[in-house]
């Protein structure tokens, strides 16, 4: 690869101080990396999950796709040790008394099946709270297995796995970012540490591709969701929680894992916009405000938008790919206030203005069907829901754009 085709990773390295006490994240060593703005396709809420490891003596793997910041508790001691909020092994200690430490290439792995299967732009591997006992380099390679493989399976010697992340060295108490230039649509990880210790989160950031064949054997799906290929483009508010929390599989179970804009005091309104998995025909919506019972959107409508050939998978944006406007940006009563009503073709309301009730999943069956590869939620004056759902069937050159991407070769 060219230097332009092989990005260089966001490196921090060495470990990090002793807690001395305070915020355990005063000193937690980050970067502002682009690639965080697409999905995380290792998110558990989309089915993710480590599904082995060879070691995990001190703390479970499962911790490495635990959802937010890992946690601290400076006086939390178990029978093993120190309890933390991750995943770390044991101490390796050489073959003899003569030849003390680990060699060169021994590590720890663990095996991690995507929750979406697609397109990895980035990996995080972040050491939170492993100042001096986390690994001194990582490696991240990556699978395409079709199906519901065992571990056995994914780790026989006829399965190919591609280098996304070289072995690398990375830093205690980091979040250790590595951009991927590989284009290829992956099912599986696994994350390599050399030679032990303890890594707290592990993020793989990309664009979700779903199989085909799936999508046509259900018949009518939620085009939006984001398991199926659905993203969110951009928003008016991001304040108390990110509008991609729409599109995620289930009912909302907290108030937090829906949207919610800031208390708007203008005569303005708050909206997203979406991209569909695909060019589809749409004949039904649900628009859930789950949780949110005081602070609901009070009213609702839903456009959508076509764009014809312009649903290429190659240039999506990943999931709340869009900035967050400031009040002075924010989109006025008007579809042309909004800025994807500056291009493609023209916002067409399928669901007018609706009164919303709290804590309610509203369902309405479109009296047409309508073909799009956009849609925008408009919510009056401000407030929040839970999910939006856009239910319909994929049109022919949109079910063929998505098998192009999905059978992109893998040699």
């Amino acid at each position: 690869m060219t230097a332009q085709q092989d990005p260089p990773p966001y490196r921090f390295t060495g470990a990090a101080a002793p807690y001395a006490g305070g915020d355990p994240y005063a000193d937690h060593r980050a970067a502002d990396l682009p690639f965080t703005r697409y999905t995380d396709l290792a998110d558990r809420r989309l089915g993710a999950g480590v599904v082995a490891a060879n070691d995990e003596f001190f703390a479970p793997r499962e911790n490495l796709l635990v959802p937010g910041p890992a946690e601290f508790h400076p006086g939390d001691f178990g029978h093993k040790g120190k309890v933390m909020d991750g995943w770390e092994t044991r101490r390796r200690r050489g073959a003899s008394a003569g030849r003390p430490g680990p060699e060169e290439d021994e590590h720890d792995w663990a095996l991690v099946r995507l929750g979406a299967p697609g397109v990895i732009h980035g990996v995080v591997v972040d050491t939170a709270h492993f100042r001096g006992n986390h690994p001194r380099a990582v490696s991240v390679e990556a699978t395409a297995v079709p199906g519901s493989p065992s571990p056995g399976e994914l780790l026989a010697a006829d399965v190919r796995w591609t280098a996304l992340v070289p072995r690398t060295e990375v830093g205690g108490h980091a979040a250790n970012g590595f951009a991927v230039a590989d284009r290829r649509r992956f099912t599986h990880v696994r994350l390599r540490q050399y030679p032990d210790g303890g890594i707290a989160r592990l993020r793989v950031h990309g664009e979700v591709v779903p199989d085909p064949a799936w999508l046509a054997a259900l018949g009518g799906f939620d085009v939006v969701a984001l398991e199926h290929g659905g993203r969110v483009e951009d928003a008016s508010d991001r304040f108390y929680s990110p509008p991609g929390n729409t599109i995620m599989p289930g009912r909302s179970r907290r108030m937090d894992d829906g949207w919610e804009t800031r208390r708007r005091r203008d005569r303005g309104h708050d909206w997203i916009t979406y991209r569909l998995a695909e060019r589809a025909r749409l004949t039904a919506l649900e628009i859930d405000t789950a949780c949110l019972k005081g602070n609901a959107a009070g009213w609702a409508s839903v456009s959508v938008r076509d764009d014809g050939d312009a649903g290429d998978g190659g240039g999506h944006q990943g999931e709340d790919g869009g900035h967050a406007r400031e009040d002075g940006g924010r989109a006025g009563e008007g579809a042309g206030d909004h800025p994807g009503a500056r291009s493609g073709g023209a916002w067409r309301e399928v669901l007018p203005r609706t009164r919303l009730q709290p804590d309610t999943n509203h369902r309405f069956a479109l009296p047409a069907a309508v073909v799009g590869t956009h849609a925008r939620l408009d919510v009056y004056p401000d407030g929040g829901i839970s999910r939006l759902r856009l239910f319909g069937t994929l049109t022919d050159d949109g079910a063929a754009r998505l098998r192009a991407r999905h059978q992109r070769p893998h040699g």
